[in-house]
């Protein structure tokens, strides 16, 4: 008697997952890659393609680092280190 994983034997199991996690990875790749081409980030183009991270680079890539001037913003809102002077008398 085979072992059932959600009503299915379990090799059909993992192959179901299998393919979802694919249309997963597919769906957010491809947006993320077309969003990099879109924009000319051809150094992100790149990365994107060849880096794979079950879709959380692309996500990030799309909702974060595409954003024109993100990084710039954020440095630029961050407060800047005040230095404390210590004087010795």
């Amino acid at each position: 008697m085979s072992q059932n994983w959600f009503g299915l034997p379990v090799i059909a199991g993992f192959a179901l997952l299998a393919i979802l996690v694919a249309v997963w990875i597919i769906v957010w790749k491809g947006l993320a890659l077309w969003k990099a081409a879109r924009s000319g980030s051809k150094v992100w183009f790149v990365v994107l393609l060849l880096v794979n991270t079950l879709g959380i680079l692309d996500i990030l890539y799309i909702y974060v680092f595409s954003k024109k001037g993100a990084i710039q913003k954020i440095i630029a809102s961050a407060e800047p280190i005040k230095e404390e002077h210590h004087h010795q008398s």
